[in-house]
């Protein structure tokens, strides 16, 4: 079976990167939508030369200009799109013109996260997640192929600081553990992020499904990621809880946005917002399940790297 080609919006960022590298490796002909002002930053035009020497096709263009959108889809069968979080409504001319080509067999477009429709914190997440829900309304309404990837937390989203908020490190004498400490959250690193999207692309059992990572070592409550972390360093840590109604309150005397850091552990490990559905009766999918080849960095490999 021939392999579909892939456009990757926002190639020079670190999961779009990845995105190139592993859709190469997949042996996928491979475009990149890149900005004309790409080309004059010294920290992407390294890795635009880097990647055209892997051979990956360069083509001129952003997400609001149409005509090369136009054209650069015409180019391929696969549109995947890595735009920030808070970016994540500048895609919705790229959907008309996907809808107007009628050509693309699959759109991946950027969530990459936990599940918006399964988030339960709009009441202070300042549209985090309800404008990534408006982008997937938006796909379905126009009847266009997709494929959501729902990865959860990247692991170099506060694992670093052992979730601490406002700490770049983990901590190596006190602890603060929020909730009851057993809710699970998910960590996964984005080069394998990356693996699991490009094999996604030509597989018909993700066409219209959402994609949920859940790798059994990357799944963990914080009380486990405490007590890991303590045999990694040979030391108990002094512990202090921190209540559902604390948090809450800390969230609200924190200004927008350096307060996003809590609504997300509040989220993930309050609420459990990313592992209290079961998966295949929501109508998902679990990409280990489906490709179980794909080996995945550890919660417990990632923290080695800490000490």
């Amino acid at each position: 079976m021939q392999k579909s080609s892939i456009l990757i919006i926002g190639a020079t960022g670190r999961l779009g990167y990845y995105l190139a590298e592993v859709s190469l490796q997949f042996s996928h002909p491979t475009f990149a939508l890149i900005r004309d002002s790409a080309f004059s930053d010294p920290n992407k035009s390294q890795k635009l030369q880097s990647l055209r020497n892997a051979g990956v096709t360069l083509l001129n263009g952003s997400l609001e200009e149409e005509s090369s959108l136009l054209e650069a889809i015409k180019l391929v069968d696969v549109v995947i799109c890595t735009v920030p979080s808070k970016d994540v409504l500048s895609q919705k001319l790229l959907i008309h013109i996907i809808k107007q080509a009628g050509s693309i067999k699959r759109f991946i477009p950027a969530e990459f996260g936990s599940d918006p429709d399964k988030t339960r914190v709009n009441d202070i997440d300042h549209n985090f997640y309800s404008q990534k829900a408006e982008i997937r309304r938006l796909v379905e309404a126009q009847g266009i192929p997709y494929t959501l990837i729902s990865c959860n937390f990247y692991t170099r989203v506060l694992l670093p600081s052992l979730v601490q908020p406002g700490r770049a490190t983990p901590p190596r004498d006190r602890v603060t553990v929020f909730g009851n400490g057993d809710t699970k959250g998910v960590f996964v690193d984005e080069k394998d992020v990356a693996a699991f999207t490009i094999r996604t692309v030509d597989d018909p059992r993700t066409l219209n499904k959402v994609v949920y990572l859940r790798p059994p070592g990357n799944v963990c409550s914080m009380n486990e990621l405490v007590e890991l972390w303590e045999t990694k360093i040979g030391k108990k840590l002094d512990k202090t809880l921190v209540s559902e109604q604390e948090l809450l309150v800390r969230i609200k005397e924190t200004p927008y946005p350096d307060n996003m850091e809590m609504v997300f552990i509040y989220s993930a490990f309050v609420k459990g917002d990313q592992t209290y559905f079961d998966i295949e009766s929501s109508g998902g999918v679990e990409g280990t399940k489906l490709y179980p080849e794909l080996k995945c960095t550890t919660i417990s490999e990632y923290l080695d790297t800490l000490v």
